[in-house]
This record gives C-alpha cells, structure tokens and sequence, in this order.
C-alpha cells in the first residue's frame, strides 16, 4: 500500500518568477521581454511580480540577497581568527551559491555578458559584497591608524581573487573543481595579507658599523653617493 503523502510543496513564489523570468530571458532575449510577459507565464499578476523583485534585472540575480544576508551572518558570528582567512571564507558562501547549480550560473554568465544592463547591474551587487567585507576588516582593526585604507584594499583583493576564479570556471561551461580554481586565487590573498605574511622587519644593530673607503681627493658628492649606495638608497 502506496502511503499518501498529500500534495507536494509547492515552490515559493520568489522561485517560481525567477523561474519563468529567466526561462523567457533565455529564449526571447532579455530586452525583448517585458513584466508582463513573465507574469503571465508564472500565472500572477504584476503586483506580485514587484512585490519581489524591483526590476526585471534582479530577477536575473535571486539569489544574491540571500547570499549577502549570509555572509553579514557569517562574518557576525566570526570569532578572533585571522580576518583575512575570514573574509576568504566569506567569499567561499558566493562561490557554493554558484556551483550549487552549474547550469544556471553558466547560462547566467553567458547573459550578462550579452547585456550591457545586466553587466552593469552585476558590479553593482559585486560592490555590495566588497563593503559588507571591507566593514567588517575595518571594525577588526579599528584601532589602526590606515584601518579604512587597508580594510578597502584587501576586501577588493579577495573580490578580484574570488571573481577570477569564479569566471575562470564559468568560461569553462561550469566543468571541473570550480573550489580549486577560487581557492588557487584567494592563497595569493593571504600569502600577501594573512597573518602569516606579517613578519616584523628586522631591526639593525645598534653596534653595526659601515666602513666606507674613497680615494683621496674624491669630490664630497661621489664620497655622498657611495654612503647612500651602502645603505641601500641606489
């Protein structure tokens, strides 16, 4: 006896317009479809359609505001490791958004490519992500003195490193290990910035000593120009 489970789940509505918005951008071109055209397909009406989604632009991109909202979580929740394997891992939560369904993401990219709106639209989410990291590096070094200078700087590096990577699968129809190929380019990120990279320059010697000889007679500017070589100014 075949146990009734009832009637299945029905996807939530976000889903079903993403759905039939993308479907139609696919096949007729993104500037050739209209709201209403994804409304009727979905079966509801414009309202419904606005009450998700404040353009036809977002509805290419669903999924990142929940992304971001895991992220800001994430970095919440983080404890006192090294921040910049933190925001490194925080990008890891854009990357898992993508692969969890190649062919969409693949299909996406190939779009945004081809619509000029739509790459435009795509930086736009891309800078939401680099402030969420870059607030949180700042808040982590609050008290240095370049904390806003150093917090930017390496929130663009860990968006560059993970994009490159991002794409680099992309490009490639969404085939093989797209984690390697981000990770390959966020080490670069902490081999630079990480905490491992902070080593303390060494200091000198009080009782070093630089013996420096010239000729006799030499002009005072070679006898300059031979001390500022010593010391490394040339």
């Amino acid at each position: 006896m075949t146990e009734d489970r009832g009637p299945a789940k029905k996807p939530p509505m976000r889903d079903v317009l993403a759905e039939a918005a993308f479907g139609l951008f696919m096949e007729r071109g993104f500037e050739r479809t209209t709201v209403d055209d994804i409304v009727a397909r979905a079966g509801v009406g414009r309202r419904s359609f606005f009450r998700y989604f404040p353009s036809k632009e977002d509805a290419v991109f669903p999924d990142h505001e929940r992304c971001l909202a895991d992220m800001t979580a994430f970095l919440e929740a983080a404890g006192d490791d090294d921040p910049v394997e933190t925001v490194c891992d925080a990008a890891r939560l854009v990357l898992r958004m993508y692969a969890v369904n190649p062919e969409f993401s693949v299909q996406r990219y190939r779009l945004t490519r081809e619509v000029p709106g739509l790459r435009t639209y795509e930086l736009s989410v891309v800078r939401r992500y680099e402030r969420t990291l870059a607030g949180y590096l700042e808040r982590r070094a609050a008290d240095a003195p370049d904390a806003a200078l150093r917090a930017e700087v390496i929130a663009a590096s860990v968006v560059a490193a993970h994009n490159n990577g991002l794409r680099s699968w992309l490009r490639s129809g969404g085939e093989g290990d797209a984690g390697a190929e981000v990770d390959r380019a966020l080490e670069l990120v902490r081999t630079v910035w990480g905490r491992a990279a902070e080593r303390p320059a060494a200091a000198a010697s009080e009782d070093e000593v630089i013996v420096m000889v010239a000729p006799k007679g030499a002009p005072m500017w070679r006898v300059v120009q031979r001390i500022e070589s010593a010391f490394g100014g040339e």
